[in-house]
């Protein structure tokens, strides 16, 4: 660790965060020059009542980051102060910001964590769990929000899927494809971490001896080397702390995705719309993180602000959709970039450069 850590700290440099408000700012910009309509800000309506629903949805984000924290102590036994775990999710987010979607930042998580007193083999762990937590919330949210919708609304892209059957909709297909990759990672991480991490070991390094991929062998084995410890460190877990866990990422993940929801509420009112259209808004938020996480943007800039205001096609007025787009970002992304930002040379100059 102590080897690349110049390597991970020129990964999170604080100026990296203007390429992603560029990108993010400048697609928003570009679909609002081509899709502007004067009469489309008259269904925007700024009342008290939006003041409030807007204030809900940065709670929601902020209860969101609360539960990741009271998720990443209960994974360290405490070890973490309230103080330290704030500064870990910041940074965490931060990272995921500034870096490609596919890639994220828990490649640089374990190293937070090692530098917060958490030792580096407990810390491989700790970033591991999260990563089955948050990947089981999606493999049982995801049906059972699709039982309660009934239908296939959450797959259509505006009006033009309306009329096809289901295997006609690429975004249906992509979405199922993402969810059995994530089943099936998610079935031999569960393999890996309860029953046998030596044999998965084992299996990873026989994989990696194919010559395409034969390069990622050192990474494979250290991967394997983490799973290993990862189950020394929570295979005997109680199952109440494992619900705890879970129950915090249930929580933390449910926050938010309902952001969007309460946008809508503070813009166009309580009754806009019914309770299953917006279990169905829920349901597209789900189909959208399956397809950012493709993105090469950093933090899926520009991507995530055009899949989102065409995903909302249909359910919002017609006009209303990248500014939309826009107040969602805003909400959920930006800030991250700020603090992180604010924190990154502070938290530099506290564990490098004194004494």
């Amino acid at each position: 660790m102590a080897d690349n850590s110049g390597k991970i700290l020129k990964s999170i440099k604080p100026n990296k965060i203007i390429y992603p408000i560029v990108i993010g700012l400048g697609v928003s910009g570009f679909m609002l020059y081509r899709e502007f309509d004067p009469g489309s800000l008259s269904f925007f309506e700024f009342t008290l009542q939006s003041v409030f629903w807007l204030l809900v949805s940065l709670l929601l984000m902020a209860f969101r980051d609360f539960w990741y924290m009271v998720r990443i102590r209960l994974l360290t036994a405490n070890e973490l102060t309230w103080r330290k775990a704030f500064n870990i999710i910041m940074l965490w987010e931060f990272s995921s910001a500034i870096t490609p979607s596919a890639i994220g930042g828990t490649s640089v998580a374990i190293f937070f964590l090692n530098k917060e007193g958490i030792r580096i083999g407990r810390s491989s762990a700790v970033v591991m769990v999260t990563s089955f937590l948050d990947e089981l919330y999606f493999i049982l949210v995801f049906p059972l929000v699709l039982f309660l919708i009934g239908r296939t609304d959450i797959f259509t892209f505006g009006e033009s899927m309306e009329h096809r059957v289901w295997y006609e909709n690429q975004f249906l297909m992509f979405a199922l494809l993402g969810y059995f990759l994530k089943l099936i990672y998610t079935i031999i991480l569960s393999y890996g971490l309860f029953f046998n991490p030596r044999g998965l070991k084992f299996l990873l390094l026989w994989v990696f001896k194919l010559p395409i991929i034969r390069k990622w062998r050192p990474h494979a084995n250290e991967t394997g080397t983490d799973l290993i410890a990862t189950s020394k460190e929570f295979r005997n877990w109680p199952l109440s702390s494992w619900l705890k866990a879970f129950g915090a990422t249930v929580i933390s993940w449910t926050s938010r995705y309902w952001v969007v929801n309460t946008l809508i509420i503070a813009f166009f009112g309580v009754h806009f719309l019914s309770w299953d259209e917006h279990i169905i808004i829920f349901g597209k938020q789900l189909v959208m993180w399956i397809m950012m996480l493709v993105s090469p943007t950093p933090g899926g800039s520009g991507f995530a602000e055009y899949v989102f205001k065409t995903f909302l096609t249909g359910m919002i007025p017609v006009g209303t959709g990248v500014a939309m787009a826009f107040f969602w970002r805003l909400i959920s992304y930006y800030p991250y970039l700020i603090i992180g930002a604010i924190l990154i040379p502070r938290w530099i100059r506290k564990h490098f450069f004194t004494s």
